[in-house]
């Protein structure tokens, strides 16, 4: 009789490991893939600088970091010498952020009230429909007008553009509840509507809220470089600067800059995100 010997089962983690490994293999070829084609296309482009090249534009960012420029500060004291595109990009945040906040704050909490307010859905939700379709960058003149071209103005286009992206995300969310949750809850003694809104619709609806708030992340980075081309200081300006001078290596170089800046605030959020959803 044959003795058969059993191999141990795999560790799991081990086979997890494994798929990160692929699946980052997998990322870095694609990236190797882009810089390639970026290459050869940069190659036959003529005039040359139409295209930079991916080293170009390496130097170009590199640059970015070798000379010092003064940058306003107006929370952290009167003038800041940074290096000259971090000085750009704190320019940028002087708007982005307030704009992103305050456009999320009001996004979402109007689309929870609304979503969970029949009534106020009713009056509210032609208005909705009207305002929606216009673009962020369609309020560029009124912006000017009302704000003047600097912070104030471009901090306007991204809330707008944050704004609906997080009302949607709420309004969806608590739309969606499900309705056994509400009974049970209704069962268990909760009858009061801001009690119900907090304890069963805001917990329910709260991985698309965070969902529609990382989204608007993102879009804000394209938004504000839209608003930025009106005059306001930041790395939106200093890019359509930078083309007017023919300098497509130092334009690139700045949209390399957002990319960065985006992956670090959107790692960030992720980790944040799965803190606060830990229960699930």
């Amino acid at each position: 009789m044959s003795h058969q010997t059993e191999s141990p089962p795999t560790n799991q983690s081990e086979i997890w490991y494994t798929a990160d490994l692929r699946r980052y293999g997998r990322g870095i070829g694609g990236v190797a893939a882009f810089l390639a084609v970026w290459w050869v296309g940069a190659l036959l482009t003529q005039p040359s600088y139409l295209l930079p090249t991916p080293e170009e534009s390496a130097r170009a960012f590199v640059e970015l970091f070798a000379t010092s420029t003064a940058v306003s500060a107006p929370f952290l004291g009167p003038e800041l010498v940074l290096p000259t595109g971090l000085a750009h990009l704190v320019e940028t945040l002087y708007h982005y952020i307030p704009g992103l906040l305050s456009g999320a704050v009001c996004g979402i909490g109007l689309g929870l009230t609304m979503g969970w307010s029949g009534r106020l859905d009713d009056w509210l939700q032609p208005l909705i429909r009207l305002l929606r379709p216009i673009p962020p960058l369609a309020w560029i003149v009124f912006a000017i007008v009302w704000f003047g071209i600097h912070h104030t103005g471009a901090a306007f286009i991204v809330f707008i553009g944050a704004f609906w992206i997080n009302f949607y995300g709420a309004y969806g969310g608590v739309e969606g509840v499900d309705s056994e949750l509400t009974d049970a809850a209704s069962t268990l003694g909760v009858d009061r509507d801001l009690s119900m809104l907090k304890l069963v619709a805001l917990p329910s609806a709260a991985p698309q809220i965070l969902t529609g708030f990382r989204t608007s992340i993102g879009r804000c980075w394209m938004i504000v470089v839209g608003a930025e081309l009106f005059g306001a200081p930041g790395v939106g300006y200093e890019i359509i600067n930078a083309s007017n001078n023919l300098a497509m290596a130092t334009s690139v170089a700045y949209m390399l800059l957002i990319s960065l800046a985006f992956l670090c605030m959107d790692v960030g959020f992720r980790l944040l995100e799965r803190r606060a959803l830990a229960w699930r």
